[in-house]
């Protein structure tokens, strides 16, 4: 008594053209809702500052590395024998200057553990001001 022997049974199938059409409203939505500014929670107004021209520049201490291992303190060459020798170098340039600013000329080869031991000398010697020098790119 097989009353279903003549007839054909489809397979359940999958369409996935609907999914397809939610997943690109989700999309769109998610992209127009979304804001690419950093700080726009925070409104922000800087101040304004008129300053004059300094009177007088805090005394400058060039320090140069060339890319051999050399140093020189304000264009005297040095000879490296440790960083308290740098240190003291950097202090007897400073001529009792309180605040210098250490002005570290370094070439662009130079060994970047010579630029630390400028660092360390200038922590060593009580030197807080540290700057690079640098140079435009050439066109």
């Amino acid at each position: 008594m097989n009353f279903r022997r003549g007839r054909f049974r489809e397979e359940p199938e999958i369409n996935f053209i609907p999914l397809i059409d939610v997943l690109l409203v989700i999309l769109i939505f998610l992209m127009a809702s979304t804001t690419y500014s950093k700080f726009t929670e925070l409104k922000i107004t800087l101040p304004e500052a008129e300053a004059e021209k300094q009177a007088q520049r805090p005394k400058e201490i060039q320090v140069g590395v060339d890319d051999k291992g050399r140093f020189a303190v304000n264009q005297q060459v040095f000879n490296f024998t440790g960083v308290a020798s740098l240190a003291d170098a950097m202090k007897s340039a400073a001529a009792g200057a309180t605040d210098p600013v250490i002005i570290i000329n370094a070439d662009a080869n130079a060994k970047h553990q010579d630029v630390v031991y400028v660092m360390e000398a200038a922590r060593a010697a009580n030197f807080p001001n540290i700057t690079f020098a640098t140079q435009a790119p050439s066109k």
